[in-house]
């Protein structure tokens, strides 16, 4: 194996441009946001020359994933623990989602975040630096190390650049309340990756935490011994049904949108929520084939409840940002859906679905930002009338609601299409009652239009007003721009990324495969043999 060093430049890179936007905080106070998004460009160029320079292919029966890119030095040997980080076509694309974002991020804080420039800098980069590991180590004890550190720096960023909230609930509160999610939910994920390498060194008299190695102990766990496999499966699930959030583990999502700055907002729906899908198609599926497949209606109703939850919650809201972190929660439904029907139509729909909502979410955040600058509220009661006063602005929100909804010619629907096809097979009436669930999509979707754009403006609000109001200005039209180009490209042209992702998700296709046949032949063996009983 050769040492690819563009795959630690892609971590170290942010984390330097982090640490540097703090050290010249103080020599000037505007400097920080270039040396931010310098380095943001420059991790932008490093996937785009490892997307040109990588081959991603598929090995045929391979026992784990082709690698397009390794880097392997020994950590802590005595335990078996390595910096390990490897690059394939899933991890690739959610690494460039990870660093176009990150740029946007930077892009939309420049003119809100004026106390502490340096230091909001530094956690935001080091957040996004701490993302990356998590989609580049195969290690586990690296994957969890970078897992838990990327929640400290988005800790600072709500607590101490965030909105006051709805309800008189503090910034504070809504970090305090994530960070205590997440935690809890790492510590029990820790337990079942503990587990695995206590019983591969039971097995192989060998300490490891390798994907290869822990792979091949979990799939023997999946045959010789399914109940511990079962509770393993179920440790890894709740550390990433938390940050997905599915329902009912959803309670820190919608205070921490609501709460966290624009650039926060970005980083949370539009990447972090994706490390948790990238965990659960990488690890879980992988790992515990037979576990899954045994699980996955208790995980598809789970998914099910939550987009009906979710959809529901958002026609309550009349916070714009709390809006959108409940339809970010409905959305995550279709993810459980496409995972556990386990089949190449429906992965390869989640990696477009991904890509998709995490731009369109992601572009909608910045949008609350741009409105609370000129309106100086997100209560949707105390809007109307916005299109008559924005060109630019009113247009771009039409678009992207229109995009997260799933119009034809747009990313969402193609990724919603393809899983909703690749599912009916497997399970036809869950894929018809999510089906349903999309109308609700378009009805929250027109009433937040409906209530933003139309109709008269708010007296209440025109004390706040300029005269006359700003409309977007080049910077921001650039970074919506950005985000409506890719979109329109995942919805025309989506096969330019199902071509890289292919190769991992047809892997991982045929890992849980086998085991869903295995159980699907044990329960038509049990309804043969109840047959036979009867017939007697």
């Amino acid at each position: 194996m050769t040492n690819n060093w563009f795959l630690p430049a892609l971590i170290l890179v942010p984390f330097i441009a982090g640490f540097v936007c703090w050290l010249v905080d103080k020599v000037d106070e505007h400097l920080p946001r270039y040396i931010a998004m310098a380095g943001m460009l420059v991790t932008l160029m490093i996937t785009i020359a490892l997307w040109h320079s990588g081959t991603y292919n598929y090995e045929l029966g391979s026992t784990a994933p082709t690698w397009s890119a390794e880097f392997m030095v020994p950590w802590i040997q005595t335990l078996g623990i390595n910096i390990h980080l490897a690059l394939d076509g899933l991890s690739l694309l959610m690494v460039g989602l990870t660093a176009l974002l990150g740029v946007l991020a930077v892009g939309c804080s420049w003119g809100e975040i004026q106390k502490n420039v340096g230091f909001f800098h530094l956690n935001l980069l080091w957040s996004l630096g701490g993302v990356i590991g998590v989609f580049l180590a195969i290690d586990m004890f690296l994957f969890f190390f970078f897992w838990e550190m990327m929640l400290v720096p988005i800790y600072f960023l709500i607590a101490l650049w965030g909105h006051k909230g709805a309800d008189g609930k503090s910034r504070v509160y809504a970090a305090t309340k994530f960070f205590i999610y997440t935690q809890v939910a790492g510590l029990i994920m820790l337990v079942g990756i503990l587990g695995l390498v206590i019983y591969g060194y039971m097995m192989t008299q060998t300490i490891s935490f390798g994907y290869t190695h822990l792979l091949s102990v979990a799939n023997a766990l999946d045959t010789q011994a399914p109940a511990i496999a079962y509770a393993f499966m179920i440790c890894l699930f709740i550390g990433f049904a938390v940050k997905l959030p599915v329902f009912p583990l959803h309670g820190w999502l919608p205070d921490a949108h609501a709460q966290a700055p624009t650039a926060g907002s970005v980083d949370l729906a539009g990447i972090l929520i994706k490390t948790a899908a990238y965990g659960l198609i990488r690890f879980v599926i992988p790992f515990f084939p037979a576990a899954s497949a045994q699980f996955a209606d208790v995980a598809i109703i789970l998914g099910l409840i939550g987009i009906f939850y979710g959809a529901w919650c958002a026609f309550q809201q009349t916070d714009m940002k709390r809006l959108l972190a409940y339809t970010s929660i409905s959305h995550m439904g279709f993810v459980l859906l496409a995972i556990y029907a386990g089949n190449i139509l429906t992965f390869q729909g989640l990696m477009i679905m991904m890509l998709a909502h995490g731009l369109s979410s992601a572009a909608l955040f910045i949008m609350c930002g741009q409105v609370y600058e000129r309106l100086h509220t997100r209560d949707l009661r105390l809007m109307g009338g916005l299109r008559g006063q924005f060109q630019y602005l009113s247009f771009f929100l039409m678009f992207f609601v229109a995009a997260l909804v799933g119009i034809p010619g747009l990313g969402n629907f193609i990724g919603e299409f393809l899983i909703l096809m690749g599912s009916f097979g497997k399970f036809p009436i869950f894929t018809i009652i999510a089906a349903v669930s999309l109308v609700f999509a378009g009805l929250y979707g027109l009433i937040l239009i409906h209530k933003a754009l139309f109709g008269t403006p708010n007296e209440e609000q025109k004390q706040h007003y300029t005269s006359p109001l700003k409309d977007l200005n080049t910077r921001e039209v650039v970074i919506l721009l950005i985000c409506a180009f890719g979109l329109l490209w995942l919805g025309i042209y989506p096969q330019t990324f199902l071509d890289v992702s292919n190769s991992s998700m047809a892997w991982i296709a045929q890992s849980a495969i086998p085991a869903q046949n295995e159980v699907v032949e044990a329960v038509q063996q049990a309804a043969t043999q109840l047959e036979n009983v009867e017939i007697q």
